[in-house]
């Protein structure tokens, strides 16, 4: 994926670990969804996924310290969503995450929203150290 996407909306941030920040990030996406006119089905996931990674961010990765920040970077086109969410904690290996759906695993708190974020986003990549995500959605027709 080039550049050459015509975003309608781009939007860089670095929020306080604060998940009130978080939710009104979360609602000028929706907003900007809206105005480029995403279908509803598509635009219910994306904020699943959004929120899940930055409440993530916010809780696992920085612990909910004051003195660490989150960096987002969102951009929205008529075909595209790309959301970057980057946190300043230590990270974790999304490969090592419990699998939710397992049986022994459904009283396990951790590894939905690894899950949910994979099962909403057309493509979903970490980083080598894994503090920071970034992920996209195509939109269906």
């Amino acid at each position: 994926m080039g550049d050459d996407n015509n975003w309608l909306w781009s939007y860089v941030e670095t929020i306080p670990s604060d998940t009130g920040e978080g939710q009104r990030l979360i609602k000028e996406l929706l907003t900007q969804l809206e105005l480029a006119q995403w279908a509803s089905h598509d635009s219910f996931g994306i904020h699943l996924a959004a929120e899940e990674a930055i409440v993530n961010a916010i809780k696992h990765g920085n612990k909910q310290d004051p003195n660490k920040s989150v960096h987002v970077d969102m951009r929205v086109s008529k075909q595209e969503v790309m959301i970057h969410i980057t946190d300043e904690g230590p990270g974790f290996d999304p490969q090592a995450v419990p699998d939710p759906t397992l049986d022994e695993n459904l009283d396990v708190p951790s590894g939905r929203g690894v899950m949910l974020i994979k099962a909403y986003m057309t493509d979903v990549q970490y980083n080598e150290q894994g503090n920071s995500v970034r992920m996209t959605k195509t939109r269906s027709n």
